[in-house]
């Protein structure tokens, strides 16, 4: 069996409690780190635990689509710190082809290879690849960037009707999404587009996608996300957003609430 957390948003989630239960109930952790490049959490000995350092997650998976925290305009990475784990999915994203002669089951010379498993295609191109690394070094000043950024938000939210639960500050939050929960959700978001501020909403609970209807899942069954969904709102967050951006969102968003 498989546990997949998901550190939403930036936030980790507490690998250290996760990997108790599952080594108590032989269970899989598939940590989604998509969120949270550089994010961390503090465990119990007051140690730093990294998003996929490999230490409490078996497989840790990281996304490298445009909007991520490191964009190779599409792919992702996957990390582990298991060395058959790690074989075997360098052997899967290449059709199942291998050359590694620890993995070989003959070996004809250096031309060699053989295909052992029905793999995929999954190798990103070497120039998407250089675009990841490049930006790789900018990354700690991107996360520092977001963090100011959310500590503003968090500062101008005080005493209004904008919850910040989920967007609040906290140690070792990655910030890849800085998110809100208001009522008359729709109102505002229409309400700053109209002034060409383009917020967006993370995310539609899946079961409730036609899709999955059709397999018999309806609304109800998933009643805390449907409540989340309900009033969710990601206000404009990214490194290159000016204090003078920021402001201004934050005055409308304000301004918005001011007047009704």
């Amino acid at each position: 069996m498989r546990r997949i957390p998901v550190d939403f948003a930036g936030l980790p989630v507490d690998l250290e409690r996760l990997r108790s239960m599952a080594d108590k109930y032989n269970l899989w952790i598939i940590e989604d780190a998509c969120h949270a490049p550089g994010g961390y959490f503090v465990d119990s000995t007051g140690q730093k635990q990294y998003c996929g350092n490999g230490r409490l997650a078996d497989v840790s998976v990281f996304s490298f689509h445009p909007v991520k925290h490191i964009a190779c305009g599409e792919g992702g990475m996957v990390t582990t710190d298991n060395e058959d784990l790690y074989r075997k999915l360098s052997m899967l994203r290449t059709h199942g082809v291998t050359k590694d002669p620890l993995l070989l089951q003959q070996n004809d010379g250096g031309w060699y290879y053989e295909m052992q498993d029905l793999g995929y295609n999954y190798r990103m191109p070497d120039i998407l690849a250089s675009l990841g690394i490049s930006q790789l070094q900018r990354a700690k000043e991107g996360i520092a960037r977001r963090i100011e950024i959310a500590k503003r938000y968090d500062e101008a939210f005080q005493n209004t009707p904008i919850n910040i639960n989920v967007g609040k500050y906290r140690e070792g939050n990655a910030y890849h999404l800085y998110i809100i929960q208001v009522e008359r959700r729709k109102e505002l978001y229409d309400f700053l587009r109209n002034h060409h501020i383009f917020t967006q909403v993370h995310y539609i609970p899946v079961h409730l996608m036609p899709y999955y209807r059709q397999l018999g899942w309806k609304a109800g069954d998933l009643h805390r996300a449907e409540r989340y969904y309900e009033k969710c709102l990601s206000l404009p967050m990214f490194p290159t957003l000016t204090n003078d951006e920021q402001d201004k969102v934050i005055e409308l968003t304000v301004q918005f609430f001011n007047k009704r």
